[in-house]
């Protein structure tokens, strides 16, 4: 709303309050995407418009607009000079955004503004983007990429000859070939592009995200809508509770280790913590020991008070945690919630059961030096090696099988439970699986798209 007040200034700012108070606006998406030619950013618009159930605004759709004087002069316009001047596109704009679905549903704006003085000129009417997605890719792959583009006239989707050909046999006969696609002109327009883009960049500088459109469209989509369902860093003072959930071997070790170094959050593993106790023989170990000995779950009581135990100490309320390894299931999640310790940040780690089959089934142990192998990643260096290696029991398929059920029958409860959990796809690169981790924590939490 302060926003709001700023920009427009109101000379009774009571009614405008009450106004934009009942207008209940202020999470509606406020996304623009610009990129060059054949990057594909009508397709990813056309799919964020769908997936947020909000309205998509091109130049194309607002000067084929219907009953509009406006839009009628901008046709003339552009059917003698194939482009429509920077104000009458703007004024264009302007009736568009101020129609109620536009105010309470929000707005996609594709390839708009073209200019750095359409840019300053939307600003300073107040029309404010949340959310700048600016696509990226060699010109060689642009232009061998627009070679093969095709179009539906019914529906204006975009397809292409090589990566996205319709199944429909009636869909495939009706494909056109848009004009202004050959080497030459695509060419031509990827300079102006470019000549363009250096000059707009600079107008959005806190809300923008450069992504590669040089990989399968659905990668493209999903980390644009990751980004516009993210609302933009708080400087309000913020200490971290990270909550990993997964499967064995789906990496969270590893990540907890990641964000203890890079944030100095204090890595809370739960299993540690129990082997700790054990092994400085506190009060709460002598406990524990006999569970161990006879290789039978913890209960949850004695886990909850070493938790608790270390969850108090002042370095952990001070710089904030990264637990992982507890909960496991919804009573755990609810007894830790009871006690006040309740995470504000959430993840849960998916991987294949082939991929945790292939991570652990496949690490071994020399006795002799006790060096840790891994027979696909990090073969041993000799047969003499290899030949002397051991298989920790825990590591064989069977075992691995059994905890990744345990932990799947009760993950659904768990998510059920953190209503705000981010689900990441935890079969990739592991400093990539951290880079949306990292981007979880920094910025605010998305809002929650039905």
């Amino acid at each position: 709303m302060l926003e709001q007040l700023l920009i427009h200034q109101p000379e009774d700012p009571i009614p405008f309050m009450i106004d934009h108070l009942q207008r209940d606006n202020d999470y509606v998406p406020k996304i623009v995407i610009l990129g060059p030619p054949a990057s594909g950013k009508t397709t990813i618009a056309m799919w964020l418009a769908k997936h947020l159930s909000t309205n998509l605004l091109s130049v194309e759709g607002l000067i084929a607009k219907e009953y509009s004087p406006l839009a009628a002069d901008a046709r003339m316009h552009y059917q003698k000079f194939k482009m429509v001047p920077n104000m009458l596109l703007i004024r264009l704009m302007q009736e568009r955004l101020k129609e109620e679905d536009c105010i309470r549903r929000g707005w996609i704006l594709d390839g708009i503004p073209e200019t750095r003085e359409q840019a300053l000129t939307i600003q300073t009417l107040g029309i404010s983007p949340r959310h700048v997605i600016v696509l990226s890719a060699p010109d060689t792959v642009l232009i061998e990429r627009n070679l093969g583009k095709r179009i539906d006239p019914q529906t204006g989707e975009i397809y292409h000859t090589t990566f996205d050909w319709p199944p429909e046999l009636e869909i495939q006969n009706r494909l056109m070939v848009p004009a202004g696609i050959s080497e030459g002109e695509t060419a031509r327009k990827l300079l102006e592009y470019h000549r363009n883009i250096v000059r707009i960049l600079p107008s959005y500088p806190k809300i923008l995200k450069v992504i590669s459109a040089d990989q399968p469209c659905v990668d493209v989509f999903y980390q644009a809508l990751t980004y516009v369902q993210t609302s933009h860093r708080s400087n309000a003072p913020f200490t971290p509770r990270v909550l990993l959930c997964g499967p064995v071997g789906s990496g969270k070790s590893l990540q907890a280790a990641l964000l203890a170094q890079k944030y100095g959050l204090i890595n809370v593993c739960c299993g540690q913590l129990l082997k700790e106790a054990v092994a400085d023989k506190s009060k709460y170990g002598d406990l524990i020991q006999p569970f161990f000995e006879k290789e039978i779950a913890v209960p949850d009581n004695i886990i909850m008070k070493v938790l608790k135990q270390r969850l108090d100490q002042q370095d952990c309320v001070e710089r904030g945690w990264v637990l992982h390894g507890f909960p496991r299931d919804l009573d755990q999640a609810h007894t830790m919630d009871s006690l006040g310790y309740k995470p504000n940040r959430v993840f849960f780690l998916n991987v294949p059961f082939d991929s945790v089959i292939e991570r652990l089934s496949l690490r071994r142990t020399d006795p002799v030096t006790g060096e840790r192998y891994h027979l696909m990643y990090k073969p041993p260096p000799t047969m003499e090696v290899q030949a002397r290696l051991l298989q920790n029991p825990k590591d064989s398929e069977e075992q691995i099988k059994l905890k990744m059920d345990l932990f799947y029958r009760n993950s659904a409860e768990l998510e059920q439970f953190y209503r705000d959990a981010i689900t990441l796809n935890g079969d990739q690169d592991p400093y990539t699986v951290f880079e949306y981790i990292e981007s979880g924590i920094i910025n605010l939490l998305p809002k929650k798209v039905p």
